[in-house]
């Protein structure tokens, strides 16, 4: 659908192909609804750090750009389905870090949505270190959707966001 919504009128949801990021981009699109706003997916890549050595793997970023292109319309697809049709969708895929990415969105869209915890570092952390930084530096609220995995996968979020007013 070719978008006439402004960047104000978006929310923005950061996917990574994590359950976390799922129930994320459910809150989302709901909220989007409500408001009757679109929607911008976000999806961020970077060079993976591989060890040295004489072989490294051949890896373009046309590779991974395609690849994180496929995480995003993926989990489009499996989360919202034939219900996201009446959404106003857009995607961006970015190279870098998924936290100064997001913060760049954040400086024009109406909320921030993510996941409490993405595909890295400790799972028994409250928050993942991209959410944190957003509720830290974001200009706009941001929303982390918490939930355990088994009622992330039921779509079961109901209580589960906590919202971090912007400034």
């Amino acid at each position: 659908m070719a978008s006439t919504i402004s960047a104000e009128d978006r929310i923005v949801v950061g996917v990574d192909g994590s359950t976390s990021s799922q129930a994320a981009l459910r809150w989302a699109a709901d909220e989007a609804r409500r408001r009757g706003v679109g929607l911008h997916v976000v999806t961020c890549w970077d060079f993976p750090v591989l060890p040295v050595g004489p072989y490294q793997p051949p890896i373009s970023a046309e590779e991974l750009h395609r690849e994180a292109r496929e995480v995003a319309e993926k989990e489009i697809a499996n989360v919202l389905g034939a219900s996201g049709r009446d959404l106003d969708v857009s995607i961006a895929i970015t190279e870098g870090p998924p936290s100064l990415t997001l913060l760049v969105f954040a400086r024009t869209a109406a909320m921030v949505v993510v996941g409490s915890r993405g595909r890295g570092g400790f799972a028994g952390l409250l928050l993942g270190s991209v959410s944190q930084h957003l509720a830290e530096h974001a200009r706009c609220p941001v929303v982390i959707v918490h939930g355990d995995e088994d009622a992330m996968r039921r779509g079961d979020l109901e209580g589960r966001a906590g919202i971090v007013p912007g400034p």
